[in-house]
C-alpha cells in the first residue's frame, strides 16, 4: 500500500471510530495518536535497516511531540487508532494486528529483562480501554476487549471481554447467550418497552433483574398458550384477543430519554472500532 493510500485509510478509520472528527485538516493536525503512528512507521523502517540510534532518536522525538511512546521495533498493522494518545506505551516486541484501538494511558509492556519476545501480541479488531496494562508475551486474540484500568497477564480468547486486576473474562459469546438475548429482546418488544441492556451477561444488576423478569414472562406466556390451546381443543373460546401493549407514555420522560441516549451510544460504538 502506498503512502497516500495508507494515509487515506488511516483518516477514514478515524472518521469511522471517532464522532468528534470534523475534517481531514483537523485530523492531520490535532490527532497525536495518528501522528505518533506515522512517525513510528518511519522509525520502524530505520530500525529494520539497523539504523538503531536514528530510530530511537526519532521515537524519542515522537514521545516529546505526541505523548505517545512507541518503540521503533514494535510491529503495527493497518488502521491502528490511538484515541487521545497521551501516556500510551508500546514495547519493542509488541505486535499489533489490523483495526485495533487503544485509548489513552494504555501500556503494552514486558515482565522480564530477558531478551526475546517479552511484549504482547494483539490480533485484529482488539479494543483496549483507557489506562489498561497488557503485560508480558501474551496474546489478545481477534476481537478481544479490555476494560479501562484492567491489568491483563494471561492470554485472552477471541471475542471476549476482560476487566479487573488481574483481568478476568466477564463476557464470552455463545450460542446460548445469543439465543437468550434474542428471546428477551423479542419479549420486550412484545410488551412495548425499551429492550436496552437485557443481555444475559450485562453487569448492571437492574438490567439483569429486567432480563430475569423477561425470562419469567416468556415462560408464563408459553404456559398460557398451552392452556389456551387445551381449552380450545375441548370446545372453549378463550384467548381470542391480543394482549394489549404497554403505553410508553406511562413511563417518565427522563427514563425514556436516558434509554434513547444509551442506545445511541451503543449504536455509535464500533470496535471494528
Amino acid at each position: 500500500m502506498g503512502v497516500i493510500a495508507r494515509l487515506k485509510d488511516d483518516i477514514a478509520s478515524i472518521y469511522h471510530r471517532d464522532p468528534a472528527a470534523n475534517g481531514t485538516i483537523e485530523i492531520l493536525f490535532n490527532y497525536p495518536g495518528m501522528q505518533a503512528i506515522w512517525i513510528h512507521r518511519v522509525s520502524n523502517k530505520l530500525w529494520v535497516r539497523n539504523w538503531r540510534l536514528s530510530a530511537r532518536c526519532l521515537s524519542t522525538f515522537s514521545r516529546w511531540l505526541t505523548g505517545v511512546e512507541i518503540h521503533p521495533g514494535a510491529t503495527i498493522g493497518d488502521r491502528f487508532f490511538i484515541d487521545h494518545g497521551m501516556g500510551v506505551v508500546i514495547g519493542e516486541t509488541a505486535n499489533i494486528g489490523n483495526d485495533c484501538t487503544l485509548y489513552h494511558g494504555v501500556t503494552l509492556g514486558g515482565t522480564t529483562w530477558q531478551a526475546g519476545k517479552r511484549h504482547p501480541t494483539l490480533g485484529n479488531n482488539v479494543v483496549i480501554g483507557a489506562g489498561a496494562k497488557i503485560l508480558g508475551p501474551i496474546t489478545m486474540n481477534d476481537g478481544a476487549r479490555v476494560g479501562s484500568n484492567s491489568v491483563v497477564v494471561k492470554d485472552v480468547p477471541a471475542d471476549t471481554t476482560v476487566v479487573g486486576i488481574p483481568g478476568r473474562v466477564v463476557a464470552t459469546p455463545s450460542a446460548q447467550s445469543k439465543e437468550t438475548s434474542q428471546r428477551r429482546t423479542e419479549m420486550a418488544k412484545k410488551y412495548g418497552f425499551d429492550a436496552y441492556a437485557v443481555s444475559p451477561d450485562n453487569p448492571d444488576p437492574v438490567a439483569n433483574a429486567i432480563g430475569q423478569m423477561l425470562d419469567h414472562m416468556h415462560l408464563m406466556d408459553s404456559k398460557v398458550q398451552e392452556v389456551c390451546q387445551a381449552v380450545q381443543t375441548l370446545g372453549g373460546s378463550v384467548c381470542t384477543e391480543k394482549l394489549p401493549e404497554l403505553d410508553v407514555e406511562d413511563f417518565s420522560d427522563a427514563e425514556i430519554a436516558a434509554a434513547q441516549k444509551r442506545q445511541k451510544s451503543i449504536d455509535e460504538f464500533d470496535p471494528i472500532i
